[in-house]
């Protein structure tokens, strides 16, 4: 694990001393990504450089160090990540006699030796692994820009005055010199829909980010090639559909996911997992110490606020089996003392609360170990989603009703404010306590009354993964851009469930959950792998039935089925809680000052790129309690702290 940063100087136009002093400052705008070392590569005569910040995981020693060249000096590579079957691929290159006299034992110059032997596509499909790589090819005179399957590791670029920037991160593209970029309108407007910006738009015009599964081919006349060396959309098409029983499948979900813990527990470096108390970490966590000699190292964070606090749970499980667990318990003004630190951890707007916490249990998870197995994917791949049962069920509820009768019960729903609804789910759970079981019931009952009057299943479901959307055009130079959806693309896809996942497995994952994550850890030099999205396992989930995932309205079926082989059900069983902070209330009280300052119009006119009349409105509403506006104002709050940091 490590941050690269580089770039393409097509015109020649330094010697090998200006290469390297270009190149430093791009490299160490990114030390958090590896505090252990740096070093860079460059070659004048084609205006190539490359540098390297190292966290050390495997091959501790120099051997290990990056850049590096090939052993035929054709290839000289940066790269982020893990290659998790690197000691296969060295077999196999010393079975076929392709393997050269190895200087050490790391994945990279593995890697390396394997690009020589057998090409770069026949190569990357064969790598298990997380992987973020630049890689120069002296002979052709290419660089290649390789960004893992399902986009766990980040890589940008973009070209500003002739040079084609790239890295792990925009701090280092901003770096150089020759950075100019401006704020793109488009992608502030997709920011706003969905609090994140998706791939392959950032928030700068010209600077984009390469998609999961996808690697470019730049030669020197600036021309570009992407080329998808794979695709969920043919996994999905190809795939071969699951036959057996359910026990035939919670065994092979079983062995697969074991096999690749196994993989992902080696380590050179201390070694431990988050634990949120949720089924998926709480499976990830099974399974690690399963295979372990001695208590895995377990962490999670928990809050005051009852509705957002799952560390009683996790701490539960942990004793069920046998960790060694660390829990911090956080007082809101510690929570909120993080916040203004996002915008420099997140170098472009980034708005999903979660973020929070998630840098807070990376910050205390780093203090044990270094590399931290995480249970994100399981919702995308398993059905995990309370949206997968909300939008059938709604839908077969409302769609036979007259549009205009649905929106005047919306409006009846919205009349009443989300704490209202609170109490009134409190008064019935003792007369309803299966329908009344629900955490945060105000904020859901209003996120129903927004998707009442949708023409279709699908509007429902685009309805709720939006914050601002059509009816509520916020961005002024970029009213009502959106990016279109991924359709699902077998026969499936009119199977509304099966598109839902196939969506949020290609935006949602990529663009919000795995950003969060790889921003929050690194920002802590903490290395995080991810076994549900091993590519192996992902084809594996698309091969299963529907009703091996959601069942009787029941989510991640077999994943709990699994997970009851070593945990109670008792534990198990409960509504789910999600990873968040109580924003809405932070914003009608400690946050208020803060929020207000940079909500006033006198602010926001220092970029003009917001309608201040609109955010004014939603603002005077949250605060009155009348309608809960938490994540669209949050979305608003987050932009505009970014802005005020680096633009201001």
């Amino acid at each position: 694990m490590c941050g690269i940063a580089g770039f393409w100087d097509v015109l020649k136009r330094h010697d090998k001393q200006q290469l390297d002093a270009l190149v430093t400052p791009m490299r160490d705008a990114i030390l958090h990504r590896g505090p252990d070392g740096a070093a860079n590569w460059v070659d004048a005569n084609a205006g190539i450089a490359f540098g390297h910040r190292r966290l050390a995981i495997i091959d501790l020693t120099e051997h290990g160090q990056q850049p590096m060249l090939a052993h035929d000096a054709r290839y000289s590579i940066i790269f982020n990540g893990e290659i998790y079957n690197h000691h296969e691929l060295r077999q196999e290159l010393a079975a076929t006699g392709a393997a050269p006299i190895w200087r050490g034992h790391s994945d990279t110059e593995i890697m390396l030796a394997a690009f020589s032997a057998w090409g770069i596509v026949a190569t990357l499909k064969k790598l298990v692994g997380m992987f973020a790589i630049a890689l120069w090819d002296s002979k052709q005179q290419l660089l290649y820009l390789i960004r893992d399957r399902m986009g766990e590791k980040p890589l940008y670029y973009g070209w500003c005055n002739n040079y084609l920037l790239f890295g792990s991160e925009l701090k280092s593209l901003k770096a150089h010199v020759a950075w100019q970029a401006e704020i793109d309108p488009q992608a502030l407007n997709l920011f706003m829909r969905y609090n994140c910006i998706p791939a392959p738009f950032t928030i700068y015009k010209d600077i984009k980010k390469i998609e999961p599964g996808h690697m470019l081919v730049i030669n020197s006349d600036k021309n570009i090639t992407a080329e998808a060396y794979w695709s969920l959309q043919d996994i999905i098409a190809q795939q071969t559909p699951f036959v057996g029983s359910d026990s035939d499948a919670v065994n092979t979900l079983h062995t697969k996911l074991a096999t690749t813990i196994k993989q992902q527990m080696v380590s050179d470096v201390p070694l431990g997992a988050f634990l949120s108390g949720g089924i998926d970490s709480s499976t990830i966590v099974a399974l690690m110490q399963e295979q372990s000699s001695k208590p895995v190292k377990t962490f999670t964070i928990g809050f005051a606020e009852q509705n957002y606090n799952e560390a009683e749970i996790a701490k539960a499980i942990a004793q069920h089996l046998g960790t060694q667990h660390t829990e911090l318990y956080l007082s809101p003004e510690q929570t909120r003392n993080t916040i203004p630190d996002m915008a420099n951890f997140y170098d472009e707007p980034f708005a999903d609360a979660s973020q929070i916490p998630t840098y807070i249990v990376s910050k205390l998870t780093r203090q044990h170990v270094t590399v931290s197995l995480s249970g994100d994917g399981g919702d995308e791949l398993f059905a995990g989603y309370n949206r997968y049962t909300w939008v059938p069920a709604i839908w077969n509820k409302i769609g036979k009703l007259p549009q205009p009768l649905r929106s005047i019960i919306a409006k009846a729903i919205t009349a009443l404010p989300p704490h209202l609804w609170d109490s009134a789910f409190k008064l019935l759970q003792p007369m309803l306590p299966g329908f009344a079981r629900q955490n945060n019931a105000g904020d859901k009952m209003h996120k129903l009354a927004r998707i009442l009057d949708a023409a279709t299943p699908q509007q429902i479901y685009h309805r709720l993964i939006s914050h601002w959307y059509d009816n509520e055009a916020l961005v002024l130079q970029a009213r009502n851009f959106d990016i279109a959806t991924p359709q699902l693309p077998t026969d499936a896809a009119q199977a509304l469930v099966p598109a839902m996942m196939y969506i949020d497995s290609k935006r949602y994952l990529p663009d919000d959950i795995l950003v969060k994550v790889d921003r929050a850890a690194m920002a802590v030099s903490l290395e995080t792998r991810i076994p549900f999205l091993d590519h192996r396992i992902v084809e594996f989930a698309w091969s299963l039935p529907l009703n091996m995932k959601l069942r009787n309205g029941q989510t991640k079926w077999i994943v709990r089925q699994l997970l009851q082989r070593y945990v109670p059900t008792e534990l198990i069983e409960r509504p789910k809680m999600g990873f968040g902070v109580p924003i809405d209330q932070w914003l009608r009280g400690p946050l208020k000052e803060w929020a207000h300052d940079l909500l006033d119009p006198k602010t926001l006119s220092r970029h003009n790129l917001l309608d201040s009349n609109l955010i004014a409105k939603k603002w005077r509403e949250h605060l009155s309690g009348v309608r809960n506006w938490q994540y669209q104002l949050w979305d608003v709050l987050m932009f505009q702290t970014w802005y005020e940091a680096q633009h201001g």
